[in-house]
């Protein structure tokens, strides 16, 4: 166990996730939030994933962003072990192309919620766990906010450069 503090958990239930998972860990990081990013499956080592949870409890995490595919239990395996946000990135994989990791990771029972991005949207779900944590750190929120108004103002270029195209 660590002592290093802890802002969002990026977990991922098999190494071959972590291209698609990356940019969840980047976006935070990106914001300037830490970042712990870890390989855990709900069904291959529940334990040591129950005990990262708690651990990263201990450690101040605001977030945890819980990426798999097929059956996708891995963010409900997380919630079942903390009260703090969890994000689920549902993984398209298989002859299902995600469909299968969607509705996994929607469907939770009652008191056990887990906010769920689009398939293989990691980047959305670093940009959700940001927001999650800026709603106590006023730093953070302008941080989110800046992020938020380049990402407008690039779409604005855009716009601006094929409106230019199109007139010739």
């Amino acid at each position: 166990m660590s002592d290093q503090k802890i802002d969002v958990a990026v977990m991922m239930g098999s190494k071959s996730d972590l291209e698609t998972m990356r940019p969840a860990a980047k976006v935070c990081e990106k914001l300037g939030l830490a970042v712990e990013v870890r390989v855990l499956s709900a069904h291959r080592t529940p334990e040591e994933t129950a005990a990262f949870v708690k651990d990263a409890v201990r450690r101040g995490v605001k977030a945890f962003i819980c990426g798999a595919g097929g059956a996708a239990h891995l963010a409900g395996a997380v919630s079942a072990h903390t009260t703090r946000p969890v994000i689920g990135v549902p993984i398209a994989n298989g002859a299902l192309s995600g469909f299968d990791s969607l509705l996994s990771t929607v469907q939770m029972p009652p008191g056990m919620p887990v906010a769920t991005v689009a398939v293989n949207g990691a980047e959305n779900a670093g940009l959700l766990a940001a927001q999650i944590a800026a709603v106590a750190d006023a730093s953070l929120a302008e941080k989110v906010a800046a992020e938020r108004a380049s990402r407008r103002q690039k779409v604005l270029e855009s716009d601006a450069e094929v409106r230019g195209e199109t007139r010739k």
